[in-house]
């Protein structure tokens, strides 16, 4: 492949594709969990749980492409496989079918695991002044802000 000559040095984009992979990991491990629990909620709350989780990993879905892609432009391979989420990813694969409630707070957890990851990335992308990826990691950390902060409010 031709060098690539964005303005940040090989360095630099090896180390903002190296957080990218956790956020990476992390959004597609979210994806699965949210997935998951859209299949097999169930109570009184089902029909509304049961669409807010397809919203969530359909915009996951789209997220974790994104996220790939960006490693793919920094020159770097980007990680796909079970085995290498598990290593990565902070979010920790749940045992069994919770309840609905602890589905939700079960979410909220992993997304503001998404956030902290999102806070580290997008210090390296500043620290590399590359803002492509700043402003990706900025994205995706005000989306699961706002989906944490919702899914608290479910829980009141």
């Amino acid at each position: 492949m031709q060098k690539i000559d964005i303005g940040i040095s090989q360095a630099d984009r090896e180390d903002v594709a190296e957080q990218l992979k956790k956020l990476l990991a992390d959004s597609y491990t979210l994806y699965l969990q949210t997935h998951n629990f859209h299949w097999n909620v169930t109570g009184t709350q089902f029909r509304d749980l049961h669409l807010m989780f397809e919203e969530h990993y359909v915009e996951l879905a789209e997220a974790v492409d994104e996220i790939a892609e960006r490693i793919r432009t920094l020159g770097v391979a980007a990680p796909g496989t079970y085995k290498a989420f598990v290593e990565l990813s902070s979010i920790k694969e749940v045992d069994g079918v919770p309840e609905a409630s602890d589905m939700v707070s079960i979410l909220t957890s992993s997304h503001e695991a998404v956030v902290k990851t999102c806070r580290t990335a997008l210090k390296a992308a500043q620290s590399a002044d590359d803002e492509s990826s700043a402003a990706l990691i900025s994205d995706r950390m005000r989306i699961h802000e706002k989906t944490a902060w919702m899914l608290r409010a479910m829980t009141k």
